[in-house]
């Protein structure tokens, strides 16, 4: 097939050919630099406005704000709530919110040789940035130092000249903290099992990093194992033979022969199926939120050690009403499936590790309902609790916030 010709489906002005494409491209690329040179001016106005001062009876009471350290020591500290706002105006996260003035608090008090140089558009914001995450762990000495060092050649800086000079400041003036890390480095040894991002068929990502002793003695199970199926009749190949028994290690099916006699079986495996009979056959299944196919499904429940439970239909269009305060098992796992995440906007934490709010509080008259209750993680929640936003639904899964300013944002769940 052959290949489309590019067209201009926006001509715009005339850009007088490929010249004036060029020098509008300049000038695009100037105005960004300018725009980010001003956001990072303003993330510090914006702490700026925000001293631990301007909360009265800061945390006397469980819950209300408190004080927020974004920077290394010396900087101010600022009133905890003031980043949420921050982070809608500028269409970030509440985390990555937090980040940004932080970086750019830790570069104007702590850094300021860089500073002058970022304001003069001679180093770029994300450079500063970069230096300003590994800098925000050092004492106030060992920032002057790196700032002394590094800030004339901030512009070309690698990672590794950045690394090598931090970690002299630290080893110089936090020789406790440079020798803590140093055995923390020396101990550098990880698994890790991906559960978050599982295949549509069931499978998921296992990667880390061991002792060679210890990776040995695994390969040896693993290969033992590997061999145990394929003298069961078992017709995988070796690599899905290996994978098979890696799973049957965990479950103890398989001793993991190390000279022992007897192995202590590990926690039998139990399994709960969430079954949405709508669209699909099988969806949401356990902790993975995802959906699966039935052959997968029929694997793990031939393989199961423990009790398999088939949860009943939750419906998640029924109203559900509970007389007291505290949602029923049924109301709360209604609420949880019907919004994934916190619905603050840009959060992403899963709704199982949230707190239910109620968007009319209880206090209020707000009954206890499936239309009154939401998962909100415990910073948003403190947020709307304590921290003067005001929460609306104005659809199934829409919610509209407002901000103690005045200001309106929306999040569909």
């Amino acid at each position: 097939m052959a290949a489309l010709p590019l067209t201009h489906p926006d001509p715009g002005p005339d850009l007088d050919g490929p010249g004036g494409v060029l020098a509008a491209l300049e000038t695009t690329q100037a105005v960004l630099i300018d725009a980010e040179i001003a956001r990072f001016r303003l993330a510090v106005e914006w702490a700026i406005m925000h001293p631990i001062e301007s909360v009265a009876d800061i945390a006397t009471v469980e819950g209300t704000e408190g004080e927020l350290a974004i920077a290394g020591p010396g900087a101010p500290l600022v009133a905890e709530f003031c980043v949420a706002d921050f982070a809608l105006a500028v269409g970030m996260s509440t985390d990555a919110g937090r980040d940004y003035p932080g970086d750019a608090v830790e570069v104007r008090y702590r850094l300021p040789r860089l500073w002058e140089r970022v304001l003069a558009g001679e180093v770029a914001v994300w450079r500063a940035r970069k230096i300003a995450r590994q800098t925000m762990s050092l004492p106030l000495e060992g920032a002057e130092h790196v700032d002394r060092h590094l800030a004339p050649i901030a512009h070309r800086l690698t990672w590794a000249q950045l690394e090598r000079t931090v970690e002299a400041a630290r080893a110089t003036f936090d020789p406790i903290e440079a020798e803590h890390r140093r055995l923390l480095a020396a101990e550098g040894r990880f698994f890790d099992v991906d559960t978050h991002n599982p295949s549509l068929e069931g499978t998921t990502t296992v990667r880390g990093e061991l002792d060679l002793a210890d990776a040995l003695d695994l390969d040896h199970a693993l290969t033992v194992g590997a061999q145990q199926l394929a003298d069961l009749g078992c017709a995988e190949t070796l690599d899905v033979r290996r994978a098979m028994a890696a799973g049957a290690l965990a479950r103890g099916d398989l001793p993991l022969d190390l000279g022992e006699t007897q192995q202590p079986r590990r926690p039998r495996r139990q399994l709960t199926i969430y079954a949405h009979l709508s669209e699909e056959a099988l969806a949401g299944v356990g902790n993975t939120r995802s959906h699966v196919l039935v052959g997968q499904v029929e694997g793990w429940c031939a393989t199961a050690t423990g009790p398999v439970s088939l949860r009943p239909v939750v419906d998640l269009g029924e109203h559900l009403e509970v007389p007291g305060y505290t949602p029923s098992p049924r109301l709360r796992e209604q609420v949880t499936l019907t919004h994934p995440t916190c619905v603050f906007p840009g959060c992403t934490r899963p709704s199982r590790s949230c707190d239910l709010d109620h968007v009319i509080p209880w206090d209020q008259g707000g009954p206890t309902c499936s239309c009154n209750l939401v998962p909100a993680c415990r910073f948003h929640h403190r947020l709307k609790t304590h921290g003067g936003w005001r929460l609306e639904r104005t659809g199934h899964r829409l919610f509209t916030w407002t901000s103690p300013h005045g200001r309106t944002y929306t999040r569909h769940t």
